[in-house]
């Protein structure tokens, strides 16, 4: 980690305002303890509070299936190496129906062509095409865009763009700032 944690007992808290921050992303971690990315972010209580408001509302608050939010969260953090997001998603992936197999797929940075071909649904697979454009060129190549269409209303897609988006935004401030000490990892653990 390339900064301290904070402690929730600081005097960072006695505010009304910090106060009801920190209590708005316990609440939301409820019941589990605040994690180090929490713990992070709560160096600067505001982006906390933004980050935990947008960010609980793309992991909590879609239409979308588990299996296919958490395909879209692995895949992100495979391309860009973000251990500790793959550490916590890859456990939801296997939750929401994904089996062992597709998660081996998922785990797989060079994933490329009919790889997870009858491990993943076709349906699964257009999340995949689509993370991997979207988080490795930005721009979705339009028989990617159209693939995916096929199989989800246009809330949906809304939905699964903005989790790419959301969960390319967290890998990143995850490495950047080593959150969870994972950065030395290489590679997905099965």
């Amino acid at each position: 980690m390339r900064l301290p944690y904070v402690n929730p007992e600081s005097s960072t808290f006695s505010s009304e305002d910090n106060a009801a921050i920190l209590s708005r992303v316990q609440a939301r971690r409820a019941p589990r303890p605040l994690q180090p990315l929490d713990l992070t972010l709560l160096h600067s209580p505001n982006v906390a509070d933004g980050w935990n408001s947008f960010l609980g509302a793309v992991r909590t608050k879609t239409s979308l299936a588990d299996d296919v939010r958490e395909i879209a969260i692995c895949r992100v953090a495979v391309i860009n190496e973000a251990w500790y997001e793959w550490g916590h998603h890859a456990p939801l992936a296997k939750a929401g129906g994904v089996s062992d197999e597709g998660i081996k797929v998922l785990g797989d940075k060079g994933l490329g062509g009919d790889a997870g071909k009858g491990v993943l649904s076709e349906k699964q697979m257009s999340v995949v095409r689509f993370t991997d454009e979207m988080t490795s060129n930005v721009k979705v190549p339009d028989e990617v865009f159209a693939e995916l269409k096929k199989h989800f209303s246009e809330q949906e897609v809304v939905e699964i763009t903005a989790t790419v988006a959301a969960y390319n935004c967290v890998s990143r401030f995850l490495v950047a700032l080593d959150v969870g000490e994972k950065n030395s990892t290489k590679g997905p653990k099965f």
